[in-house]
């Protein structure tokens, strides 16, 4: 019989020392490992919570979210807790505890920079964190009432398994739509509400977005988006007509007894505020603190690191400077004038939103990079991917008069070939103003600044950490950087249209958008951060032609409605052009735009703080 080996005491001691000497060994020759998985670790965690959180932005964020190791079906609709947005500043403490317990010194540098970006980010969420009650998630065009009906409209059915899990939601959605009434009434007992003329606007949008006439006619754009959506699944997965059938039947029964109830419930609870609303609609300088959150609320959503004493100074320096180009323009081209008027050097020939599309995807080729992939054969990074195609569709009627002129919804990060621009028919922009606003929202825009980004990620298996981090005025100032270049092309296009004159135009259009976007700009700022009165205001504006007494109100109640939106773009453009002269001024003889549209997509979405420090 063989016997069992024995250790002495002493060789387990000589092991333990042996083990120890390598453990010492390993943190002084590869000190970064620790670190790495530290953080790694971290990422993971803050990646699946964040992922998880909500099964519509799950949804829209992944196409294969197993693929990603995450819970792809049953999560529940995010319900507000009362109470819980009192703890808002604890929740964002912990993690930013966490954060800062990392060693950070030998991760890689694109590990460091995503560290960077969200110890910002949390910084500021905590700042506002301190001020309870200050954003409104029911504000008149743009709140969840009328976001929740489009997100649920364009929710993709790509598995049958798809369709049952946007029934559960849809199921769900009134507790969600119900929770945030007991938001609001939180709100109105910390004496923080909407003014009276918002409540009604937003009680208004309850009725009309779901009505009972259009569910019992089906001609709900929720009724007939889910028929469509599910016709084209049934083609696919050949789904019979006795099942397509019940989901119909389904949906229409949860629309009927859940979402207009729901929506009903939402304009009663709202009604029953308004002897506790203010009479006039007013900015954040009117609130305890006012000043304060707006500041944190200007870093957080433009990415700048600018006070709103330095942004206001800023705006007042650009506002001169297109004022300035208006007039030259004007004055060396005085026939412009008339052709603007007419409105005739609009039109520029293209028959439709796809060959505008197209015409873009062109002109833009030789200044940004070709989107990245990589090799399923040989698992090697390239470019030269295919730019996704996009459908352009037009908002339902019942949503029109509340939605944005146009909008993109963001394709899922493992899936860019999925992308649709919304084009509102209230808006009904046609000609140059068509063409400027599929660049913002198409090329070299949203819709391509997000393909990059994606294939980019997963191409170069960047850190989940990059995949959370986001940043409006990087988002926003990206568009409307894009919206800029379009000018320049569409002037391109009626140059060698042999149309001179209207090339002209469209420039002078360029600097009369830009112009447009300053002011409102100033105003977010005098009004939120200065406390401009409605009679300082139109003193402001009327120099520019802007005297109109229901223009100047629906202008402020915009802007009161919506603080640093306006900003958020155009706050946001001027930083990347800012970003733009430093570039030049670093790099020299080996500046091109070509570069330096690649620095900004290779490290965005990012803060312009942190973009400023690594592009130096």
């Amino acid at each position: 019989m063989k016997k069992r080996s024995r250790f002495t005491l002493r060789e387990l001691l000589l092991a333990c020392c042996l083990l120890a000497a390598f453990a010492l060994l390993t943190c002084m020759f590869y000190p970064g490992r620790l670190e790495k998985k530290a953080f790694q670790d971290f990422s993971k965690t803050l990646y699946e919570q964040e992922m998880t959180a909500d099964p519509i932005s799950l949804h829209y964020s992944l196409a294969h979210p197993e693929a990603f190791n995450l819970q792809s079906r049953g999560i529940p609709m995010p319900v507000y807790v009362p109470g819980s947005e009192l703890n808002r500043a604890a929740s964002a403490e912990a993690v930013l505890k966490d954060l800062r317990s990392l060693k950070t010194k030998h991760l890689p540098e694109e590990d460091r920079f995503a560290c960077a970006c969200l110890e910002r980010s949390l910084n500021l969420t905590l700042q506002m964190a301190h001020f309870p009650y200050y954003s409104d998630p029911l504000i008149p065009s743009g709140g969840m009432q009328s976001q929740l009906p489009i997100l649920l409209s364009e929710y993709a059915f790509r598995t049958r398994e798809d369709v049952d899990e946007y029934l559960r939601i849809l199921g769900q959605s009134g507790e969600f739509l119900s929770s945030l009434l007991t938001y609001e009434k939180e709100r109105a007992a910390s004496g923080v509400l909407p003014a009276l003329s918002a409540l009604r606007d937003a009680e208004k949008e309850c009725d009309e977005i779901v009505t009972l006439e259009a569910l019992r006619s089906g001609t709900h754009f929720l009724q007939t988006s889910f028929q469509q959506r599910l016709s084209v699944l049934a083609e696919r997965e050949s789904l019979s007509k006795e099942t397509q059938t019940a989901y119909v039947i389904k949906n229409d029964e949860i629309l009927k007894t859940v979402i207009y109830p729901a929506y009903q419930n939402l304009k009663q609870g709202l009604l029953a505020l308004e002897p506790q609303a203010k009479e006039e609609r007013d900015g954040l300088f009117s609130l305890p603190g006012g000043k304060s959150y707006y500041a944190s609320l200007l870093a957080s959503e433009t990415g700048s690191a600018k006070t709103p004493e330095e942004v206001r100074a800023l705006l007042e320096k650009t506002l001169v400077r297109e004022w300035e180009a208006i007039s030259n323009l004007s004055k060396a081209y005085p026939e412009c004038t008339a052709v603007l008027r007419s409105g005739r050097h609009s039109e520029l020939g293209f028959s439709d939103a796809s060959v505008i599309l197209e015409d873009l995807k062109q002109r833009m080729q030789k200044d940004f990079p070709a989107l990245c992939f990589k090799d399923s054969a040989d698992g090697n990074v390239g470019t030269g991917a295919s730019l996704p195609d996009a459908l352009v569709k037009t908002v339902s009627g019942e949503l029109s008069p509340y939605c944005a002129p146009a909008f993109y919804l963001t394709s899922p990060l493992d899936d860019v070939s999925d992308n649709v621009i919304y084009v509102n028919p209230k808006s009904a922009p046609d000609g140059l103003e068509l063409y400027v606003t599929l660049a913002h929202e198409g090329y070299p825009g949203h819709l391509y600044q997000n393909a990059f980004a994606a294939t980019h990620f997963l191409s170069m298996e960047e850190s989940r950490l990059r995949q959370l981090l986001g940043c409006g005025g990087y988002l926003e100032g990206w568009a409307t950087y894009a919206e800029s270049l379009a000018y320049n092309y569409a002037a391109d296009v009626l140059t060698q249209q042999g149309r001179r004159e209207d090339a002209v135009c469209a420039i002078l259009e360029k600097h009369n958008r830009s112009l447009q976007l300053c002011l409102y700009s100033l105003l977010d700022v005098k009004i939120h951060y200065d406390g401009a009165t409605l009679e300082e205001l139109n003193a402001f504006l009327a120099p520019f032609g802007i005297r109109d007494e229901a223009t100047m109100r629906s202008i402020r109640d915009y802007v009161c409605d919506h603080p640093c939106n306006y900003l958020k773009y155009y706050l946001g453009y001027l930083e990347i052009l800012e970003l733009k002269e430093e570039a030049k001024k670093l790099w020299g003889e080996a500046y091109q735009d070509l570069r330096f549209h690649s620095f900004l997509l290779e490290n965005g979405p990012a803060d312009f703080e942190n973009l400023r420090k690594i592009i130096q």
